[in-house]
């Protein structure tokens, strides 16, 4: 399964450390083989939380004799599929892992027993597991055991890649991603409210990749009412995120594309007690209905968690994005940019009131890079965050 989007010949990354020299571990063999991992990892896209996602490669003499990748949760990890891959030949061989093998029970057996067993010479691992209380667990049984670690091997591009699932173990939360289309004037609508189409399709593509590696999107109810957006990913055979909605006074149509739930599941988060009737009318089409005390993103965030969310995707207005990032929701930003100009005073803009009266009171975005897709500029960057 390919979830990238359509390849540009134009697009460009710049980044706010090309510049500074990174450290590398293990041989450039090495690196190919983790990077091998990466790929293998990506197949599980959006379906292994609250788990991870893991890429695993078995090589002797050269040679790749096994690899696997863990699949959803609750199914063998990925190491185990590539001993299985590689059967008796394992033995004297080296396994790469893009994370370190768990050491405990839980769902599966551990596959540091696993690998163990098979008698592997080597282990090669890309990062260690982020839970400080199970870190290097894994890497001591095997060192116990007499078998060789090198940690460290592409650890940045194993760290990006599972950045919600060690966000979830570190700060027991979901990590929240904010993304937003705006014109070269900051603003995401017309006057009237009209926003179809602010970015090319290139970037809107962009965004589905996005979506089919979260586990679940927000919006609010004036999205829903505006916009009547289907909020999948779109690629065949591609992860469908949960859809949420925060609605306080669910003023919400009776019929949209987030109801028809053989698409994908909708919840729709609202104050208790708020129309009887239309959250009726929304179970009756299969449609999750929560109610919050009080409704916030914060409550909505914590409620995810408990779903057992690694990432949650903002695609809301500015007012709930506001919101959002003030009770600390948000701690990644996604700013596509297109060179349009429509000028309103009363336009809408992508972020409302934070309230800061003073430019140094503003967010500066850290680890910054920007990438140009299609036409449009993509601006990622992180929050600050305590």
């Amino acid at each position: 399964m390919n979830n990238s989007p359509p390849s540009n010949s134009a697009n460009k990354l710049i980044s706010n450390t090309e510049n500074e020299k990174v450290k590398t571990v293990g041989s450039d063999f090495d690196r190919r083989m983790m990077q091998r991992c990466l790929d293998l990892a990506r197949r599980g896209l959006g379906r292994t939380s609250p788990n991870p996602m893991v890429g695993a490669v078995i090589v002797k003499d050269g040679e790749i004799i096994g690899e696997g990748f863990h699949p959803r949760a609750g199914e063998p990890h990925a190491e185990v599929f590539a001993l299985k891959a590689a059967g008796e030949n394992a033995r004297g061989a080296t396994i790469y892992v893009s994370l370190e093998p768990c050491n405990h029970y839980g769902r599966t057996p551990p596959c540091s027993e696993a690998i163990v067993a098979a008698g592997l010479a080597k282990t090669v691992v890309g990062m260690v597991d982020p839970n400080p209380l199970v870190a290097g667990g894994g890497i001591k049984r095997l060192q116990e055991a007499g078998i060789e670690v090198i940690t460290g091997v592409e650890e940045e591009a194993c760290r990006k890649l599972n950045e919600g699932f060690i966000h979830r173990i570190l700060y027991k939360k979901p990590l929240g991603i904010l993304k937003y289309a705006m014109t070269l004037d900051g603003k995401i609508a017309t006057t009237t409210g009209h926003s179809a189409w602010v970015t090319t399709e290139d970037a809107r593509s962009a965004v589905r990749v996005v979506r089919a590696g979260c586990d679940a999107v927000v919006v609010g109810g004036n999205t829903v009412r505006k916009d009547n957006p289907r909020l999948t990913s779109r690629f065949p055979g591609a992860h469908n995120p949960l859809r949420v909605v925060m609605s306080r006074a669910l003023d919400l149509p009776d019929v949209a594309h987030l109801w028809k739930t053989e698409e994908a599941p909708t919840l729709v988060f609202t104050e208790p007690g708020a129309k009887p009737d239309v959250q009726e009318n929304l179970r009756k089409q299969g449609v999750e209905v929560v109610e919050l005390s009080p409704l916030s993103p914060e409550k909505a965030t914590a409620y995810l968690y408990e779903l057992g969310c690694c990432s949650v995707l903002w695609e809301c207005g500015g007012i709930l994005a506001a919101n959002a990032i003030t009770q600390g929701a948000v701690q990644k930003v996604l700013a596509f940019i297109a060179p349009k100009i429509i000028g309103g005073s009363d336009a809408p803009t992508p972020v409302g009131d934070l309230g800061f009266t003073t430019m140094t009171q503003a967010l500066s975005l850290e680890r910054v890079e920007m990438r140009i897709v299609g036409s449009d500029c993509l601006v990622e960057g992180y929050l600050p965050y305590p």
